[in-house]
């Protein structure tokens, strides 16, 4: 247990260390205007995997409904 504890103490140092530092290409991005080309690439992957879920639970339940039967 205390080993999980120190390994938890230092991760979260580690995080907080991490956090005080300046994302540059964040900033680079933000200020060529690409960043909302990234915003749109990454919704657009989102909703794709939203999508493809909703339809493989939909195929799944069908499959559950007719194993039933």
């Amino acid at each position: 247990m205390k080993k999980y504890i120190i390994t938890l103490l230092f991760s979260l140092t580690s995080l907080l260390g991490l956090a005080q530092t300046d994302i540059e290409m964040a900033d680079k991005f933000r200020a060529d205007g690409k960043i909302y080309v990234v915003i749109a690439v990454v919704l657009v992957i989102l909703a794709g995997l939203f999508i493809y879920l909703i339809s493989l639970d939909r195929k799944v339940s069908a499959l559950e409904k007719e194993i039933k039967k």
